[in-house]
């Protein structure tokens, strides 16, 4: 399950990144906490994921677009928290009913929700903060008359009337004044539920701005500032608690990465020089031996020997820099193993290269895949990172880098800060995701362009078939994985179609040069997580052998050559594929509701078009006697514009 951390116009820059880091280091690996803008939260199908809503601090009071949405959520019986706020009570008998009109004609109103248990309407208001109000540290009151110090503050919140609601839980007071004025609640709205805190339990104290305040007029020792910080995230976790979270035990919890650490450039053993020829290709026209950086569109690069990786990765681990502000987290260090040497196992913990590479050749074998003195199969050059910003983003957000870099190459990390997933979602990574992004390149005169849809097809399907590997879950097991149109990976953890829950997904990014595709394939999948994440180890038998990321990552690798070196022979043709598809997707005869015409027309999936690899569906008004199988019988759609809701068996525009 998701948190999503709004990131629209409204809000303040330093609470969104405190409020992410913040969320972060609580809840992985239970949930996945990620950025929804504005955009994403007013047309994406978020809601059924999302487990928690939350809005950092603004600049002034919330009035936006969003706030029809977030209350429609919230209604509906989703957890919504907000920071740097307070609210007012306006009786039913008093509403103004134009106040809470929220039509795409007036979208600009305050976010208002109606509390049917106390008859009365809870309007979001700003922080009162008068001209002479300035950033303070200040102390709370807890509910059980702990006290919590070092707490940022810019204008006391306005909570009048609320000790007076039923159904109120009052997380935390002022201590300023002869009495003393809620700072944090929780309370149920119709279904959901809200928490509003006036006073930044985000902020930590060891960053900006608390760092200053503390420092220019508070007389804080380094132990009170760790201990003081610990007891800000108690009201945190407190909060989620009362929010429905489940929030991980520390004995659940890995340390938490929240920047970027520096990346091996490595091949397999057995083919010494794949790094040097790498590096030739991203220095030319001077040699790899002499390449130190790169400045691109996106990333800075800087390239280090395999001798400074010790202290490098411990420098990059023990870093001072701002680990929520993401512009710190430039440049990109990579580290270049020549001759087919391989890090110490110590410094890439989660990731056993070694193993891997073994695994990779087994599995090729099986696969009966070629190898050649002149090349290298998918996986034998690998770049890996315990913690990146994004696979993906790395590379084809990086033009001159994507342009000179020799395909095939994988790019795998253990973490992801800002995964990227199909449109304007987000995949990131907790503690057990396999996510990596492999980087290929075709010429347009041996590989039509309008094929190129087809290889979201053939990757997912190369991960189901991955997984059905004795290496990995084995056949029994692996049936349970199953596809979703048009990139998803679902697994089965019950008997129907509503026990199935989402553990992976592809995307394919294609940029187009001198006659060439270079094709950028990113995945995500889960295969060690711990519950409530759904995950492969969940399906993985205690008398098989230990599921691991290094043999999976290889048989996706093997399973995956295998199927695209017929795919490239065959120009694109899906026909090899189709039967195999069909019969481990989610669809075949089913019926869906689709939402993108008027009136909305009830359908039955067929299959997937031979051309362009639109999904092929049937009026369900025809009837079979009527169907005579010509083109306008059908409805084809296009699985970039298309969003599919499996749970509610309903196919809509994603914009």
């Amino acid at each position: 399950m998701n948190v999503l951390v709004y990131s629209g116009p409204e809000i303040l820059q330093t609470s969104f990144n405190h409020t992410l880091s913040s969320l972060r280091s609580i809840l992985v690996p239970n949930y996945t906490v990620q950025a929804i803008t504005q955009q994403a939260l007013t047309s994406q199908p978020w809601q059924k994921s999302c487990a928690l809503l939350v809005l950092p601090r603004t600049r002034q009071r919330f009035i936006s677009p969003s706030s029809k949405h977030i209350k429609e959520f919230v209604e509906a019986g989703g957890s919504y928290l907000m920071l740097g706020t307070g609210a007012s009570i306006t009786s039913r008998s008093g509403f103004d009913s134009t106040v809470l009109s929220f039509s795409s004609e007036m979208p600009e109103k305050p976010l208002k929700f109606y509390d049917n248990f106390n008859n009365c309407y809870i309007t979001i208001e700003e922080v009162a903060s008068g001209s002479e109000t300035k950033e303070r540290a200040i102390t709370l009151q807890c509910s059980d008359g702990t006290k919590v110090d070092g707490i940022y503050d810019s204008g006391e919140a306005d909570f009048s009337g609320f000790e007076d609601l039923k159904g109120v839980s009052v997380l935390a007071k002022y201590t300023i004044g002869l009495s003393p004025t809620i700072a944090g609640l929780t309370m149920e709205v119709n279904k959901g539920k809200i928490s509003l805190w006036g006073p930044g339990i985000e902020y930590p104290l060891k960053e900006e701005p608390m760092s200053s305040i503390i420092a220019s007029s508070l007389n804080f020792s380094s132990e009170d500032i760790d201990k003081f910080d610990t007891t800000r995230k108690t009201l945190i976790v407190a909060t989620l608690t009362k929010l429905g979270l489940e929030v991980p035990q520390a004995t659940d919890k890995k340390a938490t990465i929240s920047r970027p650490l520096p990346q091996f450039l490595t091949s397999t053993p057995v083919k010494s020089t794949i790094v040097s020829q790498i590096t030739d290709a991203i220095a030319a026209p001077q040699t790899g031996s002499q390449l130190s950086s790169l400045k691109d569109s996106n990333d800075e690069f800087y390239f280090h020997s395999l001798q400074e990786s010790s202290d490098l990765i411990n420098e990059s681990r023990n870093s001072s820099k701002s680990p929520s502000d993401p512009s710190t987290w430039q440049p990109k260090h990579i580290i270049i193993c020549r001759d087919g040497a391989l890090p110490s196992p110590s410094l890439t913990p989660l990731f056993n290269l070694d193993l891997f590479y073994k695994s990779l050749s087994s599995a090729r074998t099986q696969e009966g895949l070629l190898s050649s003195p002149d090349s290298w199969g998918i996986g034998e050059a690998l770049l890996y990172g315990e913690a990146v910003t994004s696979t993906q983003t790395m590379l084809d957000k990086n033009p001159h880098l994507l342009s000179n870099l020799p395909a095939p190459l994988l790019s795998l990390a253990s973490y992801q800060l800002a995964g990227r997933g199909r449109g304007s979602n987000v995949w990131l990574s907790p503690s057990g995701c396999l996510q990596f992004s492999i980087l290929l390149r075709v010429s347009l005169s041996d590989f039509p362009g309008n094929k190129l849809v087809f290889l979201q097809y053939l990757f997912a399907l190369a991960v189901v078939e991955a997984c059905r590997d004795e290496t990995v879950l084995g056949p029994k097991a692996g049936d349970k994985i199953r596809l979703k149109w048009p990139n998803d990976i679902y697994a089965s953890v019950g008997m129907g179609r509503d026990d199935y829950r989402k553990i992976g997904g592809v995307l394919v990014n294609t940029s187009f040069s001198g006659g060439k595709v270079d094709i950028v394939i990113g995945c995500g999948l889960n295969v060690l997580n711990l519950p409530p994440i759904t995950s492969l180890t969940q399906l993985h038998s205690s008398t098989r052998e230990s599921l691991s990321m290094e043999r999976t990552a290889a048989m996706i690798m093997a399973k995956f050559e295998s199927m695209w070196t017929i795919f490239v022979k065959e120009r694109g043709s899906f026909q090899s594929f189709n039967d195999l598809y069909l019969k481990r997707w989610l669809h075949s005869d089913q019926l869906v509701t689709l939402t993108t015409t008027t009136p909305h027309t009830a359908v039955r999936i067929v299959g997937i078009t031979s051309d362009y690899g639109l999904l092929r569906t049937i009026p369900e008004r025809s009837g079979m006697s009527r169907f005579s199988g010509r083109d306008e019988d059908y409805i084809d759609l296009q699985p970039d514009g298309n969003s599919f809701d499996l749970m509610a068996n309903l196919i809509k525009s994603k914009s």
